[in-house]
């Protein structure tokens, strides 16, 4: 498994290119902005888009999906709740295209030999997901190196933002954790180190 870590738009997002090293079938996780730099990517390294997956629907992470979807004809996946037909404001939500797919726990969406397991872990939006694969967890804006995601926007819960880093802490085992922005980090140093993780597993 390859992870490209692509910084985009001016909130500085990471979008995350997830790549089967044999079949160079990838997958694109929340492509926020700066399509042309995201295509590019694909193109220079030969790489297939089969699927566009979203953390959840705030607009700093969903800013290229469709002319990243258009020109890749890659199927775009979230959950049902941050969709905006099912928001509490949709100007933080995602409108689902008519490629689009609901994912929710337990789904697991297949590229090349990769699979990627869905985490529901509402607190920043009500549809906020966490990808596990492999030894990887992409975390969307829910786990930070040393902090965890805003809950002050509409849809946000800081009570089930607790719940979700609870629910990581617990997983069996370390992971690379690769947040929504800045650093990446470890699941065992969130777990030691990290403030709101600590007060999680103390619920």
């Amino acid at each position: 498994m390859l992870i490209k870590t692509l910084l985009v738009g001016q909130f500085e997002t990471n979008c995350y290119i997830v790549t089967d090293e044999q079949s160079l079938d990838c997958a694109v996780i929340d492509p926020g902005d700066e399509s042309n730099t995201i295509l590019d990517y694909l193109e220079s390294n030969r790489l297939k888009c089969r699927v566009i997956l979203l953390t959840h629907g705030h607009f700093d992470h969903i800013g290229a999906v469709l002319p990243v979807s258009e020109e890749t004809g890659a199927p775009v996946y979230v959950h049902e709740k941050d969709d905006a037909k099912n928001s509490l404001d949709n100007r933080f939500a995602f409108h689902l295209p008519e490629n689009g797919v609901y994912y929710k726990e337990g789904d697991v969406v297949q590229v090349g030999s990769l699979r990627f397991e869905v985490v529901e872990t509402p607190g920043h939006t009500p549809g906020s997901v966490t990808l596990r694969c492999g030894d990887a967890l992409f975390t969307g804006d829910t786990l930070f190196k040393g902090s965890c995601g805003r809950t002050d926007l509409p849809g946000g819960d800081m009570i089930a933002e607790l719940d979700s880093l609870k629910k990581l802490c617990a997983l069996p085992g370390d992971y690379e954790v690769y947040p929504g922005h800045m650093d990446a980090s470890t699941l065992e140093r969130e777990r030691m180190f990290n403030y709101y993780c600590r007060a999680a597993m103390e619920r």
